[in-house]
């Protein structure tokens, strides 16, 4: 079993890395971190950049965790991507973070929390940035 954690540079995300790594190590589980997007669109803010992806890759290695970083960028959405690694790695939990919205905003925009929600077949986790 392993835990994921959803992740996206921003507080969010941030919070979802640090309660995945809590409750990694409260099971003793192995930790999968995931940073997926279609890519495409230079102004896409949910992809980690490469001083990011340094810093995750440098807490997960200090955890002392069995811990992965994967990033994504080959035309799947976030969501379809998630979906195959819950079912390849058989996820005891997916934690994911959640970001105050509109509802107008939620309306527009859509939710990829929400698709994750109803689409994933393991647990999930949603926490709040601080």
């Amino acid at each position: 079993m392993t835990v994921l954690v959803a992740y996206v540079p921003r507080p969010e995300g941030h919070a979802a890395l640090a309660k995945g790594l809590e409750i990694a190590k409260e099971r003793q589980e192995p930790l999968v971190v995931v940073n997926a997007s279609p890519g495409g669109r230079p102004e896409d803010s949910s992809m980690a950049d490469v001083q990011d992806v340094e810093r995750v890759e440098k807490l997960l290695a200090e955890s002392g965790l069995d811990a992965k970083f994967k990033q994504f960028v080959r035309g799947n959405s976030a969501v379809s991507e998630i979906e195959a690694l819950v079912e390849s790695l058989h996820v005891s939990m997916l934690v994911i973070g959640l970001r105050k919205r509109t509802p107008v905003g939620k309306l527009i925009m859509g939710s990829v929390a929400q698709e994750i929600l109803l689409s994933v077949s393991c647990p999930v986790l949603a926490v709040k940035a601080a």
